[in-house]
């Protein structure tokens, strides 16, 4: 495996020194040419060394005076709450989630944006887009012929034997043909709940959860009971346990492991360990989302929950949608013991998936090219996620919450004054800002001062000018001001050209 570039590890032995208290707030580092003679480094290395620390928040540069230690200000925001777990869940009601998800995307759309903080999505220029061009050429320089014929119901053998691979780094043992190629894993996520449930049955799922899981489930008639979940640990296995023995109509359970949307909540693997043994104790399917685990800060992604599945009780569904290529609705299913009924429904739903995307992505996934691109992907997640807490911590008002994961591509922003989220995106649209309300995220309204702020956009000069007013129609609104500032608001900020590059990356909501 390769190891961090030499300014990088220097980074982390300063960065050391700052949470040991060794070097405090206010403190100078030393100067480039004492770093050049202390570590034998070049001034190159010294000056990346400063500018990664200053980057992320860490140090700040004074003109003709050097780098000195600062506390980021994400870092003096509070912590938030702990969900109540002593209490079996009210079962959600069947109040239409699609109206309020369809209500959110026509009123977005009806407004040119200057700039989109709802989506759960990178910019174009995070993904190898010139790699994967030049796979699909090898590909069809290969194989002439694929475009004339239709690709194999279960998909693309090799893509299907480099995800086989790769499993066994997160704990899985499983063969290509225990893998089905799906159409996104929102495609997935219908197929399992299709196997182990019907109309009319009792899904639990995580609150919040991801409002496309809502809309999946209010399209398949089935209703959803929503778990209190931990924005650090993931789902309350304590409250699963009580709904379990509360209501025998649970016919499955869905959750995101790591990087749970849209809280970035991380499941410890004692917790995983216990939901699948629960969930196979009762006989009830367990549904896993695994789309953002190889955006964790870490050089290996976490265990699967399936890898700790011994009966064939754990459904893993996965996607490159998030983490290789947007435009490539490449996913997949291992269904475990309803892997047959699995694929007759999909083979009922959609057949099959065309084959040369998933033969281009199979080439370079095959490659460490792949592994390089997800490392790279991740640093630059890591410093837009920092420099976008910091920049919220800076210009929202007090008593703003942040939960800041360890990865991903959002943060989980709690409103000061329980201010409703509704309130601020009806502000935030009338000047083409665009942010995803808490109420997206459940069937009730418990979410509605909290809002999800998308991080996948390079921080500069229009992500800060929107963060900066959308800090001011919150502060504004939660001085009781709201009605006026969404009847009358103030003059936008001037915006960058930059603008146009992201107005026209964003014209779909995840």
């Amino acid at each position: 495996m390769d190891s961090p570039p030499l300014y990088r590890q220097l980074a982390t032995h300063y960065l050391d020194a700052i949470r040991a208290g060794s070097l405090k707030p206010g403190d100078k580092l030393p100067s480039l040419r004492r770093l050049m003679r202390q570590h034998d480094i070049s001034l190159s290395t010294a000056l990346q060394l400063c500018r990664a620390m200053e980057s992320e928040g860490w140090v700040e540069a004074r003109e003709r005076s050097g780098y000195f230690v600062r506390r980021p200000r994400r870092l003096s925001i509070a912590a938030m709450d702990e969900p109540a777990a002593d209490r079996a869940p009210d079962p959600a009601q069947y109040v239409g989630i699609h109206a309020k998800v369809s209500d959110f995307v026509a009123r977005r759309r009806q407004i040119p944006e200057k700039l989109n903080l709802s989506i759960a999505r990178g910019a174009p220029e995070l993904y190898p887009a010139e790699a994967l061009r030049s796979a699909m050429t090898r590909m069809l320089r290969q194989h002439p012929g694929m475009l004339a014929v239709a690709a194999p119901l279960k998909g693309h053998r090799q893509f299907r034997e480099v995800l086989a691979q790769r499993s066994l780094r997160v704990g899985m043992t499983i063969s290509p043909e225990d893998i089905l190629v799906t159409n996104g894993c929102i495609e997935a996520l219908n197929l399992a709940l299709r196997a182990v449930a019907q109309p009319g049955d009792t899904v639990a799922v995580e609150s919040p959860t991801f409002y496309g899981l809502l809309q999946v489930l209010e399209s398949l008639g089935m209703r959803a009971l929503e778990i209190p979940t931990s924005p650090q640990t993931g789902i309350s296995i304590e409250a699963l346990e009580l709904a379990v023995r509360t209501y025998d109509n649970i016919k499955a359970v869905v959750v995101v492991p790591h990087l749970q949307n849209p809280l970035g909540s991380v499941m410890p693997d004692a917790h995983k360990a216990r939901l699948a043994q629960l969930c196979e104790q009762h006989a009830i399917p367990l549904i896993e989302d695994d789309t953002y685990s190889e955006l964790i800060d870490a050089q290996m992604p976490p265990r699967a929950l399936k890898s700790w599945d011994a009966s064939g009780n754990v459904i893993h569904c996965a996607s490159l949608h998030k983490i290789l290529a947007p435009g490539l609705r490449l996913g997949w299913i291992a269904a475990g013991r309803w892997q047959a009924r699995v694929e007759m429904l999909k083979f009922a739903q959609t057949r099959n998936n065309e084959g040369l995307s998933q033969g281009a992505a199979g080439l370079f996934m095959a490659t460490g090219a792949y592994d390089r691109h997800l490392r790279h992907l991740r640093n630059c997640l890591k410093t837009q996620r920092e420099q976008t807490a910091d920049a919220i911590a800076g210009y929202f008002p007090a008593g703003t919450r942040i939960n800041l994961p360890p990865g991903g591509l959002q943060l989980w922003v709690e409103l000061p004054e329980r201010l409703s989220s509704s309130r601020v995106f009806d502000a935030a649209l009338a000047e083409r800002i665009v942010v995803a309300p808490g109420t997206l995220f459940s069937n009730s309204s418990r979410f509605d001062h909290y809002m999800r702020i998308n991080c996948g956009w390079p921080y500069g000069e229009t992500v800060d000018a929107g963060l900066r007013r959308l800090g001011q129609i919150v502060e504004t609104l939660s001085r009781g001001a709201g009605k006026a500032q969404t009847t009358r608001p103030s003059p936008a900020p001037a915006w960058s050209p930059e603008a146009r590059r992201l107005q026209s990356s964003s014209a779909s909501a995840a």
